[in-house]
């Protein structure tokens, strides 16, 4: 069974930085597309970005306009969302997850697995 382990969440100040990474288990990572959501309080979960196996095909929410960067190293098994100038509406809890799929999907539903989330809270 796949296993998804998100870490790198936190307490940042608006304007900084921070990286969050996604450990998967239990399945052979260059088989999925993986992706990246947020939920903010009260919010429904959002699609931020995803990319597929190779890292050739990116897709970003608009709202990241530049700002976050999602990448993933297959050697490592563990994909990454580089986060920079962080505004207060960026404070969510951040999911990674995993899709069976060649094409990276944005719709939630398209994703097989996620993790258990990563509070991310940035102060004004």
């Amino acid at each position: 069974q796949v296993r998804l382990v998100e870490s790198g969440g936190g307490l940042v100040q608006t304007g900084g930085s921070l990286r969050l990474s996604c450990a998967f288990s239990g399945g052979s990572f260059t088989n999925y597309a993986m992706g990246w959501f947020r939920q903010a309080p009260g919010k429904e979960r959002e699609f931020v970005s995803a990319i597929d196996w190779s890292g050739s095909n990116i897709r970003h929410a608009d709202f990241v306009k530049g700002r976050f960067t999602i990448s993933r190293d297959n050697a490592k098994c563990t994909e990454y969302l580089h986060m920079a100038n962080l505004r207060p509406d960026d404070t969510a809890v951040y999911y990674c997850a995993a899709s069976h799929t060649v094409i990276p999907p944005v719709p939630a539903g398209g994703y097989d697995f996620w993790g258990q989330g990563t509070q991310v809270t940035v102060s004004s």
